[in-house]
């Protein structure tokens, strides 16, 4: 019987020994392999050198500032991120580039800042009123009865002087006889009689004639009565005025006392027109403000009138303001209480003042619009005297030039900002610059730019929303994120270049000046030359807001520079370079100016004047010092550029 053991033969371990080294080798030939492929042909010490890739930033396309190193979903809006776009170009916190195709697909278009003349159009409502002031009353002048109605009814047009009824009266029969009385007597008592008597029966004469005119006979019934010889019965009463009687408050029979009201007479000739006007839109109406309308019975025919009274207390229950227009009539179409609809259209200026290019040089009725003028006069209707169109509130257009004005589609809105994309020139890629704008009044498809553009500029009026989502996903100042530290938006005065240049001549003289300070030399006749082209400086070529800004700083400039003028030598001169520099730059920064030379900048020395401090405008980037000189050339440096105008 065989006996099994637990002992291995000799045979197995070296069979399993030589199966252990075969897998080894076979394993350090792959590795080989992989070493010496194609892809690895880099030494161990090249790939060590190599950077590792920039990893990949995800952000959120409506959070951009969730930024995470991983694709996920947003932790706010649970949507899926996106890779972050990065061109590799620094362009500021508010400007993007774009390559055209970008451009094109996203359908940006733009238009130039332009200056033209716009106007603001106002609607209102209202309706058509009698002219109070051509309403009358028809009332008994003494007591009696009404023994005949020839005006029966309500609606008739009478003329003036025509019957409109006769009155039996007592006091009217017994003030005929008095008169008749006094007229037989003066006949008996002849030529002969007492001088006293003949003068005393004259008065008693004169006195009943006037008894009977202050009793409503006009002076033709009373030389009828005198032709006659005998009183009339009943008195006929005449119509004072023509028009309409709108009211009839007295029949055949009736026993009126003095005063009774009979008729209401209105002339139809001139009418009122009453509008509703809300009172944001108040600063937009001028007396004497032309005024279309038109009414339902005439469609497509168009009516005018001038604003002759805004009333001065609101309606608290409407929040309107009642505005009044005086309206010809002569054919009587417009009727009390037709409802009309009304557009004023505001020609504005820069500053949105409003402006009536037809009343230049025109004098006004202050009562009656209407009533116009090209010289001095009385106004036809009241005898008031004509006054200047300019007085009573209007702006002439010449002498304010046109608006700053952009399309209604390029600015962005939100709160108090607005915002708009300019593109910028001289650029490889389309790069537009969002910049925060002071926008003035809408009108019609334009807004008035009061600040932070200029003419010429291109701005963004289709697409601008794209750029400012762009902006938003690259987490950059945007719309919706406003840069605390932007400065504000720098005005457009609407300056005229020739104003500029000779800005632009003053800034000439001073830097000649300035240049032979540098150089130790003092040069008289230019710093008279300063003061002289000053003077030469034409006002009237000034916008009114631009003209309020030299009245505030010209009277300093123009002492400071008659002192530097008058200056008897360099030291006192250097000294008094500084209030003339403080007085020119509160001048050329809003106003502009124009040079060959180009820009000029601000430069400022700690150590002038003993260590206070001053300030003076250089062409040249390297500082020339004109306080010191030689002594001290290249001290301070500059600290703002003066922007050329446009």
């Amino acid at each position: 019987m065989t006996t099994t053991t637990d002992k291995k033969s000799p045979q197995n371990s070296i069979g399993l020994r030589k199966l252990v080294l075969a897998l080894g080798l076979f394993v350090l030939a792959f590795l080989a392999g992989r070493q010496l492929g194609p892809g690895n042909q880099h030494s161990p010490v090249e790939n060590a050198s190599e950077a590792p890739a920039a990893p990949t930033v995800w952000i959120c396309s409506m959070h951009p500032q969730v930024r995470l190193p991983e694709n996920s979903q947003c932790p706010i809006c649970f949507m899926d991120l996106i890779p972050a776009t990065d061109d590799g170009e620094d362009l500021g916190p508010r400007t993007i580039a774009i390559s055209e195709s970008a451009m094109a697909l996203a359908e940006i278009v733009t238009h130039a800042v332009e200056r033209r003349s716009v106007a603001r159009e106002i609607d209102m409502v209202g309706k058509i009123a009698f002219d109070e002031t051509r309403v009358a009353s028809i009332t008994s002048w003494v007591a009696g009865r009404l023994d005949r109605l020839f005006v029966d009814y309500t609606g008739v047009t009478v003329r003036k002087g025509d019957h409109l009824v006769e009155i039996y009266s007592p006091v009217l029969y017994t003030a005929q006889q008095e008169l008749l009385q006094a007229i037989r007597v003066q006949a008996e008592l002849g030529p002969d009689a007492l001088e006293f008597m003949l003068k005393s029966n004259a008065r008693t004469v004169e006195s009943a004639r006037e008894k009977l005119r202050l009793h409503g006979l006009s002076v033709e019934q009373v030389a009828e009565i005198v032709a006659n010889g005998k009183p009339n019965e009943r008195v006929t009463v005449m119509a004072p005025m023509g028009g309409v009687v709108v009211h009839k408050e007295a029949v055949e029979g009736m026993y009126v006392k003095e005063g009774s009201h009979i008729y209401t007479i209105a002339d139809l000739s001139k009418v009122w027109v009453l509008l509703n006007a809300y009172e944001s839109d108040l600063a937009w109406l001028r007396y004497g403000q032309d005024v279309h309308f038109t009414v339902e019975a005439y469609p497509g025919e168009i009516f005018h009138g001038r604003v002759a009274f805004i009333d001065p207390v609101l309606d608290d229950r409407t929040r309107t303001v009642k505005v009044r227009l005086n309206v010809e009539n002569t054919d009587g179409r417009l009727k009390p209480d037709m409802f009309v609809s009304a557009t004023v259209d505001a020609l504005l200026t820069s500053r949105g003042k409003v402006v009536d290019p037809n009343l230049e040089g025109i004098w006004m009725c202050p009562m009656h619009p209407e009533i116009t003028s090209p010289g001095i006069a009385a106004c036809d209707e009241c005898g008031m005297d004509l006054a200047p169109a300019e007085e009573l509130g209007f702006v002439v257009a010449a002498s304010q030039g046109n608006s700053l004005v952009i399309p209604h589609t390029a600015p962005l809105i939100t709160g108090k900002r607005a915002v708009v994309y300019v593109r910028l020139p001289n650029t490889e890629k389309p790069t537009f610059e969002g910049r925060e704008v002071t926008l003035g009044p809408r009108a019609g498809e334009w807004y008035i730019v009061r600040a932070g553009l200029f003419v010429g500029e291109q701005v963004v009026v289709h697409g601008n929303f794209k750029l400012d989502s762009e902006l938003q996903i690259r987490a950059k100042f945007s719309m919706m994120n406003p840069d605390p530290d932007s400065p504000p938006p720098k005005a457009d005065l609407g300056v005229p270049m020739e104003y500029q240049q000779q800005l632009g001549d003053v800034i000439d003289v001073y830097l000649k000046v300035q240049t032979d300070f540098a150089a130790d030399t003092d040069n008289q006749p230019m710093a008279v030359a300063i003061l002289d082209n000053l003077k030469k400086l034409d006002l009237a070529l000034l916008p009114i807001d631009a003209q309020e800004i030299w009245m505030d700083h010209g009277p300093d400039l123009m002492a400071a520079a008659k002192n530097f003028a008058e200056a008897k030598e360099l030291e006192a001169r250097r000294k008094l370079l500084e209030p003339l520099t403080q007085a020119l730059v509160p001048i050329l920064d809003p106003f502009g100016y124009s040079r060959e030379g180009g820009a000029v900048g601000i430069f400022h020395c700690p150590m002038a004047l003993d260590d206070v401090g001053a300030d003076w405008l250089q062409e040249e980037a390297t500082t020339a010092n004109p306080y010191y000189g030689s002594g001290m050339l290249r001290c301070g440096s500059r600290t703002k550029i003066l922007e050329l105008g446009n």
